[in-house]
């Protein structure tokens, strides 16, 4: 028996499947990483231990803060639960509202919720959380012209920039993957996530008060449920760009072909051992290197927007 499920549920299954899961994801590379560091770590699920703590706590503001402060953990968590809407999260056909953005749609509503944290962290008048923002803001201008040039290539390759489309492609036929431009976009696309997602060797994601701190030093001066927002908006976050590069660029395989209850089931586990494989892969990465000096980052996107471009050149020279 495989009854059906209302296509309204699947979609909202995508967004419930992302934030619920999203802590546990970030459980399992913080315990991977502890264990690659010869230390016992934490559990895999304290991350929802830590959310339950930061609800149950008073909320405080900084003396002179705006609105924007507090409104933007929630303008954030917005962002973050509309992406999924966006992207085949569960299913191989696009859902009613997979047609409202494409992954350039997609990047702009990521770069929403980034944007409206640095002006929150502005807002605070800590030199910490403002350097945090400035630092944010200023690779995510070397950043994004990267995921243009990813976008770009998709599109040169699919004809659309949808994601739905260009996952069909790579189902298509096993070939698709090792096309020199798709592996080079996804391979960029990568680069961009170890730098969005404050791994080694950008930064240490874990450590506070340090002049290399990025992520960290945005939500500094939040505390409570908005902190506790900020932290599970940024576990999504990464979530949903493992989420992008699994099931479009990568491995588009484990989908649900059809709205059956079962099929959605197998495909919410799919994408979770999927995730947990890349978050494992990137647990190695980032106990494998050093990390970068601050001036030294512009370096390493630099190298993801040169694989980006060399994927459009590819294309152009006949090895796409």
């Amino acid at each position: 028996m495989n009854p059906p499920v209302p296509i309204p549920l699947v979609q909202l299954a995508q967004a419930l499947t992302v934030l619920v899961a999203a802590p546990g994801v970030s459980g399992v590379i913080a315990r991977v990483e502890s264990r690659l560091q010869g230390r016992r770590g934490t559990r895999v699920l304290q991350p929802y231990y830590d959310l339950g703590k930061l609800f149950r706590k008073e909320s405080l503001a900084p003396n002179g803060a705006s609105w924007v402060f507090l409104v933007a953990p929630i303008g954030a968590m917005a962002c973050y639960l509309t992406v999924p809407l966006l992207i085949p999260v569960l299913t191989t056909f696009p859902l009613p509202l997979g047609y409202l953005g494409d992954i350039l749609g997609g990047g702009f509503v990521l770069a929403l919720a980034s944007f409206a944290i640095a002006v929150a962290a502005a807002e605070t008048g800590s030199p910490y959380a403002q350097l945090g923002a400035s630092r944010t803001k200023t690779f995510g201008a070397i950043t994004e012209p990267v995921v243009l040039f990813v976008v770009f290539t998709v599109a040169l390759v699919t004809g659309t920039d949808l994601p739905y489309a260009l996952a069909e492609t790579v189902r298509s036929s096993a070939e698709q993957i090792v096309r020199p431009a798709h592996l080079l976009a996804a391979a960029a696309l990568l680069l961009v996530i170890l730098a969005e997602t404050g791994r080694i060797p950008v930064e240490t994601h874990t450590g506070t008060n340090e002049f290399g701190m990025i992520e960290e030093a945005r939500a500094f001066e939040h505390s409570g449920p908005y902190l506790a927002m900020l932290r599970w908006g940024s576990a999504m976050k990464q979530l949903i760009l493992f989420t992008i590069l699994i099931n479009v660029f990568i491995a588009p395989w484990g989908l649900a072909a059809t709205p059956g209850i079962g099929d959605v089931a197998l495909a919410i586990a799919a994408l979770l051992g999927k995730c947990v494989v890349l978050g494992v892969l990137i647990a190695v990465i980032d106990n494998s290197f050093a990390k970068l000096r601050l001036f030294k980052i512009t370096e390493f996107v630099a190298a993801a927007f040169l694989l980006a471009v060399l994927a459009v050149f590819t294309l152009y020279f006949g090895g796409g």
